[in-house]
């Protein structure tokens, strides 16, 4: 018979949602294996490799062991499909094989030799490189006995890395979720549902198991005492407490010495946010800035760490070189749970999550930190039922006081949650989450957690892809959507946010998931099939987008990175992340102008693509066209990206849009000058990255009406004197009676500007500049120069007044600048200034986002301003406390 006729012959495909499938070509490479827990008439894991275009199957009673030589029965049964590598759901009665089945691990199978050749021999030595196993396995026919007519193999782990001793946790029953959807047979099964007999079994078994391994409650001692292997595990991380130097363990209460606890719990499902427009206020709740990362449960059993997704899945291997893990062995304490988030945090201490995905793609461990925000249970004391404020408490006095290394306590304020969020998104953070102050740990979504979000943000599951045009084998946009009501309904193409490695990385894992048709509910109109590769829909890709369009698309996506701790089954629209569309308020302009390969990626560390690079600008339009419009413009253009060759141009090339006007100078030569949007998006389409504005208007060309100064600082001069310098030159110009303005430049240092009458010359303009910075770099010598040479600059700030000459530009306000990660030099109020705030803290990314939350532009007065440069020879004295807000 052929290789599927048996199984076919075993189904009835009108009452089974099991695929029928059909045979593919073999792969030279890359052959997956999925495991499939299946709760039948006896519980059992289905092993299955991929060979000769089918799936080879065994079923295996009691699950792969991880402890070598230790032999496990594997049922060899009928070949399956390809297609059954991804099913999961409810078999009903009466079909073969009635009862539940989830994917509990997948990945790459690896033979070792022909497979052809063990196969039928019976005996195949292969490595799997899976989600929950890995390392190398033997599976091995045996003799049947006479008349038997199962065809019996052993499934058996080689001693390795990935292999366990005798005693250690059983893998089956220390990750039971499924790796796509995150849910247990018993999920599959509905609350009401009827669960198959062998996940009853399984069930019964487990708690038994559970009962058998708790010790009657005990009380505990009145004083707490650091165990002898948590001593000499900290004696030998001098690190780990130096940064916690009052680090203890939390005395017990009478209450909880009494109520004993039991034994740690190897996963409780997390407490979940409920997503909300608005921060709750009053005396009730608390609140947090909201982290972004991987939500974490780490498990703490005498000096043995895990870290576990929120779906339960163990992820201690991707993080096992962080430093955080070691602190938390390290921590005085027996046995803990903690709930935290795992992140990498950027040079302004904000996480991003997009340089987590980066680091955890290349092997990089040096920048994760670990954030605690709760404490569920400590040394045999379940604290769940306890208040909030108690556990966090404890949590605090577990970590002790400093917290400066990669395990951190979660601060919370515990009034003005609305004030927190304005001056998060300011920041362009993610968010704050509120929690009931009084409320104990309890699963799922409770409204006990509830999250405000400064943008518009939530996961989507990827249905197809497109191929770039720029690039062999990369992704150029992914086809995405969310479950309405039980459908996958198509949400619109995010291309931008996919840096290089990402596009070649996901291209690879999208090829084998590869589908013959649409995921997605409905059909799509033409525009949305044209170009599109389907897949099975299986990933899920977290996705911040600026609202929908009328057409129920996303408007403005970026990738963000993949969630691999959330199933695809879960992801549903979250109406409550819709923004007040801004497309309503502040509409974004039309334009005529139409880009070519508009995927070509320009900054490929942060995936900003051309199209992405117009996106930002047009919803930027209303800040950036007074700094922008009507001015001679200077470009640095990169027609290849950040990374390829850029030329800085101050005159027309080849091509450029008529809209990008070619105008005289008044002296001979010729500037070039934007008037409008199209003349904004023709820069953009010609690959111009960065905007050098001069400081006049093209109709008085030779009048200035702006001065900037530059502080740029040698590379051992640190921000904060940079921030002081700003400072001192502000105060110098306001003893003049000068208002001035401050700006990020996205490079190294600040820009203070000063709105002048269009009244003096550029000679004049520069001699004031000049007297300005020299002034300073005299009072203070080893703190500033007014030179240019480098030799000059070591250990000091260069107050470069140079950019007020004639034909001289500076980088413009909201202009983008041709270094990774996309920043923007941006305008701040002189009050936001601090730590927080790095020179490159704003960028295409996020910087829309603190643009939507302002109340008040910074900048809003700034060609308001009335004032006149001082009379030639006037000077400023140093003001008493220069340097300070």
């Amino acid at each position: 018979m052929a290789e599927l006729d048996v199984y076919r012959a075993k189904r009835n495909f009108r009452s089974t949602s099991e695929p029928a499938g059909a045979k593919r070509p073999t792969r030279a490479k890359g052959l997956a294996f999925v495991i499939q827990k299946h709760a039948a008439t006896r519980l059992h894991y289905d092993l299955r490799l991929e060979l000769d275009g089918v799936l080879k199957s065994w079923a295996v009673t009691r699950g792969p062991s991880l402890v070598p030589g230790e032999k496990r029965l594997a049922v060899h049964v009928e070949d399956h499909p390809m297609d059954y590598g991804s099913f999961e759901g409810q078999i009903p009665e009466g079909n073969y094989g009635a009862g539940e089945v989830i994917v509990w691990d997948r990945g790459e199978w690896i033979p070792e030799g022909d497979p052809h050749k063990g196969y039928a021999k019976g005996h195949l030595d292969f490595t799997l490189k899976g989600e929950k196993l890995s390392g190398g396995w033997h599976l091995v026919r045996i003799r049947g006995k006479s008349g038997e007519k199962r065809e019996n193999w052993l499934l058996i782990k080689s001693r390795d890395e990935a292999s366990r001793e005798v005693g250690d946790p059983e893998i089956v029953d220390e990750a039971p979720r499924s790796v796509i959807s995150g849910r247990t047979v018993e999920d599959v099964a509905g609350p009401g549902g009827k669960a198959g007999r062998g996940a009853k079994a399984a069930a019964r078994r487990e708690q038994a198991e559970a009962a058998r391994a708790t010790p009657a409650p005990k009380k505990a001692p009145a004083k707490a005492a650091t165990s002898k292997a948590a001593t000499s595990r900290a004696a030998e991380k001098p690190r780990a407490r130096a940064a916690r130097p009052a680090a203890r363990k939390p005395s017990a209460t009478k209450e909880e010495e009494e109520s004993g606890g039991g034994t740690l719990p190897a996963f409780i499902a997390p407490c979940l946010a409920e997503l909300r427009k608005e921060t709750p206020d009053g005396d009730s709740w608390v609140h947090e800035i909201k982290f972004d990362g991987y939500r974490m449960q780490a498990r703490v059993d005498r000096g043995r760490v895990a870290l576990k997704t929120r779906s339960g899945l163990d992820w201690t291997d991707k993080f096992g070189r962080a430093e955080a893990l070691r602190e938390l062995a390290a921590l005085p304490c027996k046995t803990a749970l903690i709930d935290g988030e795992l992140v990498v945090e950027a040079e302004s201490g904000a996480s991003d999550f997009s340089a987590l995905q980066a680091d955890l793609g290349s092997g990089r461990a040096d920048r994760l930190v670990y954030f605690a925000f709760d404490l569920l249970h400590l040394d045999g004391v379940d604290l769940t039922r306890q208040k909030l404020l108690a556990r966090k408490a404890k949590l605090e006095e577990l970590l002790g006081q400093g917290r400066a290394g990669a395990l951190r306590y979660s601060e919370h304020m515990e009034e003005g949650g609305p004030t927190l969020l304005r001056h998060a998104c300011r920041l362009s953070l993610e968010g704050v989450v509120s929690k009931r102050r009084d409320a104990p740990y309890r699963s799922g979504r409770t409204g006990d957690w509830v999250k405000s979000k400064c943008a518009a943000r939530q996961e989507f599951v990827i249905g197809g892809y497109t191929r770039s045009t720029t690039a062999r084998r990369a992704v150029g946009a992914l086809a995405v959507g969310a479950y309405q009501d039980g459908r996958l309904v198509y949400a619109g193409k995010v291309g931008s946010g996919l840096s290089e490695a990402a596009s070649v990385a996901l291209w690879d894992e999208l090829e084998r998931l590869r589908a013959d048709a649409p995921p997605f509910a409905e059909p799509l109109p033409a525009e949305a099939k044209r170009g599109v590769r389907w897949v099975r829909p299986t990933l899920v890709a977290e996705v911040e987008f600026r609202g929908w369009t009328a057409g129920a698309s996303l408007r403005h996506p970026v990738f963000h990175g993949l969630r691999r701790d959330k199933p695809a089954s879960e992801v549903v629209r979250e109406l409550a992340a819709d923004p007040p569309a801004p497309a309503s308020v502040n509409p974004a302009p039309a334009t005529r102008i139409r880009l070519t390969h508009p995927d070509r990626v320009l900054w490929p560390d942060a995936g900003v693509t051309k199209q992405g690079l117009a996106d930002f600008y047009l919803d930027a339009w209303r800040w950036i066209a007074p700094f922008v419009v009507d001015r001679p413009l200077s470009l640095v253009r990169c027609p290849g990206g950040v990374g390829a060759e850029c030329f800085f141009q101050k005159h027309a090339w080849a091509g450029l849009d008529k809209s990008v006007e070619r105008l005289p100078d008044g002296q001979g030569d010729v500037v070039l000058v934007i008037r409008d949007v199209d003349g904004l998006m023709a820069l953009v389409q010609a690959g111009v990255l960065e905007i050098h504005p001069w400081g006049s208007r093209i109709d008085a060309i030779e009048r200035p009406d702006m001065l900037t100064f530059d502080l740029d600082p040698a590379e051992d001069v640190d921000w904060e004197r940079v921030i002081a310098g700003a400072l001192a030159v502000r105060d110098r110009l306001a003893a003049l009676g000068l208002r001035s303005f401050v700006k990020t430049t996205g490079g190294k240092g600040l820009h203070v500007v000063v709105p002048i009458r269009p009244e003096n010359d550029w000679e004049t303009a520069k001699t004031f500049a000049r007297s300005i910075a020299e002034g300073l770099a005299k009072d203070e010598p080893n703190a500033y120069t007014a030179q240019l040479a480098k030799a000059r600059r070591q250990g000091r700030i260069f107050v470069d007044f140079l950019r007020n000459g004639r034909g001289a530009t500076a980088i413009g306000a909201y202009s983008t600048r041709a270094r990774p990660g996309a920043p923007v030099a941006t305008p701040l109020d002189w009050s936001e200034l601090g730590p927080a705030i790095r020179p490159d803290r704003f960028r295409v990314g996020n910087l829309l986002n603190r643009l939507d939350s302002l109340r008040a532009d910074p900048w809003g007065d700034f060609f308001k301003v009335d004032q006149a440069l001082p009379a030639p020879g006037a000077r400023a004295a140093a003001p008493r406390g220069r340097g300070r807000l």
